[in-house]
């Protein structure tokens, strides 16, 4: 309580309420890139698996 006293409060409602507006904006660009890196991440696994079996295989691809 203490350090809100220091900082003068919270400031006023709008102030507040665009905060909270960018918050949200910010987690949901956020949501979507994590989307998109998982599907990247899961890609890649498959890809080197693919590549490992390849080698184990014989085949040169590397």
């Amino acid at each position: 309580m203490l350090g809100l006293l220091q900082l003068g409060g919270i400031g006023t409602v709008p102030a507040v309420l665009i905060g909270l507006v960018l918050l949200a904006v910010v987690l949901l660009v956020g949501r979507l890139v994590m989307k998109v890196a998982w599907r990247l991440v899961i890609i890649a696994i498959i890809a080197v698996a693919v590549l490992w079996l390849l080698s184990l295989l014989g085949f040169g691809v590397l």
